[in-house]
Formats: structure tokens, C-alpha cells, sequence
């Protein structure tokens, strides 16, 4: 068992999504984690399941005291209440009061999914791939008032490759992201912050459930970025007959057969190819609204054989 003596900062962490998850492991195996402040317990799925954060349940795991507050601008008196060293933010969720980020003896410290200035906001990883970036990355900074803004400790960068989704990406700077921070907490009296070049600043705002929604007036490399970029979560989805079919993942060929954009070109038994602006799209994976997800072979077996016919138009 860890020997809680030997760890030396007072730490309160902030995060909720999957990928701070390793960031909080690396800090209770390194440091003295009091607190540990996520989103509050929601519904989630067609059950409305009240489901808790994955950093809720791996800090329960851990034995750590746990702190929801549906606004910390309101409500934040079990983090002034704790004498701390710092405060570390990872994929929190909301935007956290100067009261708060000022409380620790210490500059709170953010890691974020992008090479800053690159890509600031809660969307990170989901835009570098969308956007067909071959790299990303992650930063460590201090934290300020606006957006993801403050100077940077530390940089790390990752590539992205054809096959990624926002899933696995998630899971690659993730480790990235609980590595570089504890290596920088330890260096961190030896470094000299880097102000962020505000003229490269560039965005990645929260995805709408509009984006969900397939363009096939794109071509088909970007819409095969925008499949992997919404895989796991949100997915995209097009209609067939007003019904919605999820996509998981798809191929792209750099061919066309029709000038009608959304057209069904090409009816096989293992599948079938859509025309885009350039090019086809062939799902692989996918679910039928009301029916499980399934590959595109099982798919065209059953349901899919009389849904997806030659000649019909899809939205």
C-alpha cells in the first residue's frame, strides 16, 4: 500500500470527463489529492439512467472525498475550507470562478487537449481530428480568468493517424497528459512560462447536435474525419426514409458514379456506398434507429437488404 507520507502537495483536482481519469490516478500515486470536485450525477441514455462521472467513480475507488456543486461560481465553501498547495483542472466542464483559481498557495494549473494556442475550448480533440490535423497534443498552463488562455509550463505532442477516433485519442494524450504534469509539478520551480501568442489562437467551441447531422455535400474525407471525430460520442447520423441511422465508422474511395449528392450508387452484399461531393462513403459499422449497432454484413442480412436500395436518396 502507498505510504500517504511521502506525498508532498495538497492537492484539490478538478475534472469529470474520461480523459482526466489517468491525470487523477497519476496525482493520488504522487501527491496528497484532498478533494476531488466533478460535474453532478445526470440522466444519460433512452432509460435516463442517473449516471455519475468517470471521475466521480475512480475517485470513490481511490477512497477520495468527492465535491459536485451544479455551479461552482455559487457554491465552492469545500475548497476554501481546504489548506492547499494546488489546484489542477482537467476536463472539468464548467468555468471556474477567480475566487476559486486563486485560493491554492500556488497558480492553479489546467491540462489541456490541444498545442495551445491551438484549438482553446471544450472540443479539442474532436476538431483536430475533424479538421484532418495529423497532430495534436498537450499543454499544461496556468489558468486565468479567460479561455484557456494562461501561460504555458509544459508541451507535449502527439500524432494523430488515419484509423484514430476521438476515442482512442482520447486514451493516447490522456496517459500524455498524466505524465507530462507530474514530470512538470517536479520541475516546476526551474520553469519559465510562455505567454500564448495571441494572434494564433484558434477555437474548438462545444459540438452542437446540429454537427451530429452528416452533409454529404462534403467530400468524402471529410466526412470519414468528421465519423472518427464524433466516435464514441456524440456519432453522426444520417436519414433514410425519416429514419436516423447512427454511423460508427465508414470508408472513403476516391471515386464518383453520380452527380446527385446522397444518392445510393452501389448495393452489395456486404454493404453499400453513398455519393458525396467527391468521392463515396461506406459504412462499416452502424445502427438502424430502434435496432442495435452492427456491422454492415449483418446489417445488409436482415433489415438493411430492403431499406438500402440503388437509386434512393439519403439526408
Amino acid at each position: 500500500m502507498l505510504d500517504r507520507r511521502h506525498k508532498f502537495m495538497k492537492i484539490c483536482f478538478m475534472g469529470s470527463m474520461k480523459f482526466a481519469v489517468p491525470i487523477l490516478e497519476g496525482l493520488y500515486n504522487n501527491h496528497d489529492v484532498l478533494l476531488v470536485v466533478t460535474q453532478p450525477d445526470k440522466p444519460v441514455g433512452r432509460k435516463k439512467t442517473i449516471t455519475s462521472t468517470p471521475v466521480k467513480n475512480k475517485a470513490l475507488e481511490l477512497g477520495i472525498k468527492v465535491f459536485q456543486p451544479s455551479s461552482i461560481k455559487k457554491d465552492y465553501s469545500e475548497i476554501s475550507d481546504l489548506d492547499l498547495d494546488f489546484i489542477i483542472v482537467a476536463a472539468y466542464g464548467q468555468m471556474i470562478p477567480e475566487i476559486v483559481l486563486n485560493h491554492a498557495k500556488n497558480r492553479a494549473i489546467n491540462v489541456h487537449a490541444s498545442l495551445l494556442p491551438k484549438y482553446r475550448g471544450g472540443s479539442p480533440m474532436h476538431r483536430a481530428i475533424q479538421n484532418g490535423d495529423s497532430k495534436t497534443g498537450i499543454t499544461i498552463m496556468y489558468m486565468r480568468k479567460k479561455m484557456d488562455s494562461g501561460e504555458i509550463l509544459a508541451q507535449e505532442e502527439v500524432n494523430i493517424t488515419e484509423s484514430d477516433t476521438v476515442g482512442t485519442l482520447e486514451e493516447k494524450l490522456s496517459i500524455v497528459g498524466r505524465d507530462l504534469l507530474i514530470k512538470t509539478l517536479k520541475e516546476l520551480p526551474n520553469i519559465i512560462p510562455k505567454t500564448q501568442d495571441e494572434s494564433q489562437v484558434t477555437y474548438a467551441y462545444n459540438i452542437k447536435p446540429i454537427e451530429e447531422h452528416i452533409d454529404f455535400s462534403q467530400t468524402a474525407k471529410q466526412i470519414y474525419n468528421h465519423v472518427r471525430a464524433f466516435n464514441p460520442w456524440p456519432l453522426t447520423y444520417f436519414l433514410i426514409d425519416g429514419l436516423k441511422v447512427k454511423l460508427y465508422s465508414v470508408k472513403y474511395i476516391d471515386k464518383n458514379i453520380s452527380s446527385n449528392i446522397g444518392e445510393i450508387v452501389e448495393v452489395k452484399k456486404d454493404g453499400f456506398s453513398i455519393q458525396t461531393k467527391n468521392g463515396l462513403i461506406q459504412p462499416k459499422v452502424l445502427q438502424l434507429q430502434g435496432k442495435k449497432k452492427m456491422d454492415v454484413l449483418s446489417f445488409m442480412n436482415g433489415t438493411g437488404r430492403t431499406l438500402f436500395v440503388k437509386g434512393k436518396m439519403v439526408e
